[in-house]
């Protein structure tokens, strides 16, 4: 369990300190505001005080991939401003429209590793299960952006579990998704019980955004289930901002450390968002005063529609350069990149030379403004 920070929070939004634990939250309100997020793009440029010239593109590219953002991720945002790194990761753009060479549908190649439905076996020791296709936040970047995943029940994954159960070289389950945590505790509390009755089974990890969009998600029935299991639990949230990271979120993941939880981020290295030293020193440090150690720092996979996103290679690397030498090494997420294919994801050196990735090189050459 990483020892919480002592030093005293501001009350406005600066990067990072001490925050109080968050009332318990036990009526099912996350659910409602879960249905309550922000779907049409000029209701969310009007409630920020955008240009409404903003909202052409906006529809175009909603029409492929849609909007949906919790209002009390919006509540962070700052008004009158579009290149709000919360914003850049949420508002549809006509940059979305534009094919650009490398930029595929599934940039993992994740239809090649799927042995039974529900499941993804991509890396040796740990499988996925896919147990929702819904998220609370559609991140414009999502490397599942095209994919569409049913909403299974338990009987709908009982080949995978057999499939879990026939495998003793399985140890890890990680529920992905979508988002997992959009699932039902009515779904996910058997579920990780069958898990749980799979002796080789050791570990459970479960990737999600929600308690960083929607920390009324981690309520008393959540933590009801994932507290007892037998299994080391892991949480990997994915925060990309130290903004994102309020008072709210703080308390929430506080009680999920609280219930013993091992707590990692992975972030996205984006361009607008966190490509500059400062933003990443900030979300590493707001991440450890909440209780999470910095885990991954992935470059961008190359999904259709986010090549706007991309940063090269070569600043990925002198960005993480240059973190190193402001932060202890504990704070310094790795950079890496998922290769279809590999046998785990690929952490990249930082003391040579990158191949430079011209795309992305021409794209930095322009400002992030919409």
């Amino acid at each position: 369990m990483i020892p919480r920070t002592a030093t005293p929070r501001p009350t406005e939004t600066p990067a990072y300190g001490h925050r109080p634990a968050a009332e318990r939250v036990s009526d099912g309100g996350w659910q409602r505001r879960m249905a309550e997020a922000l779907t049409d793009s000029r209701e969310l440029v009007e409630l920020l005080d955008l240009d409404p010239a903003l909202v052409a593109g906006a529809e175009s590219a909603q029409r492929e991939f849609p909007l949906r953002v919790p209002r009390g991720f919006v509540a962070r945002m700052r008004k009158g401003d579009p290149r709000d790194p919360l914003l850049r990761q949420v508002l549809p753009r006509a940059d979305e429209l534009r094919d650009e060479p490398g930029f595929v549908t599934d940039p993992l190649g994740e239809g090649s590793v799927n042995p039974v439905a529900g499941l993804l076996h991509k890396y040796r020791g740990r499988v996925l299960l896919m147990v929702s296709g819904a998220c609370a936040v559609h991140c414009r970047y999502c490397f599942r952006r095209a994919v569409s995943h049913p909403r299974p029940g338990i009987g709908d994954l009982s080949a995978a579990l057999g499939y879990v159960a026939s495998d003793p070289s399985i140890r890890e389950v990680i529920l992905s998704g979508g988002d997992p945590l959009a699932a039902a505790d009515d779904l996910l509390h058997p579920l990780v019980g069958e898990i749980a009755r799979i002796p080789h089974v050791e570990r459970l990890r479960i990737h999600s955004r929600m308690p960083i969009v929607l920390p009324e998600r981690v309520d008393d029935r959540l933590l009801d289930w994932l507290g007892p299991t037998r299994l080391r639990t892991v949480l990997v949230v994915h925060a990309n901002h130290a903004r994102e990271i309020d008072d709210a979120v703080a308390g929430a993941l506080e009680r999920l450390q609280a219930a013993g939880t091992v707590l990692l981020n992975q972030a996205v290295l984006l361009r607008g968002v966190n490509d500059g030293v400062d933003a990443l020193r900030d979300l590493s440090e707001a991440l450890f005063a909440a209780g999470v150690l910095p885990y991954y720092l992935h470059l961008l996979d190359r999904v259709r529609g986010a090549a706007h996103f991309a940063v090269a290679e070569p600043t990925a690397r002198r960005l993480v350069r240059e973190l190193m030498a402001e932060l202890s090494g504990y704070l310094v997420p790795r950079l890496v990149r998922e290769v279809p294919g590999a046998p785990a994801k690929v952490p990249l050196c930082l003391c040579g030379r990158a191949t430079p990735d011209s795309a992305a090189d021409s794209r930095e050459k322009t400002d992030h403004s919409y």
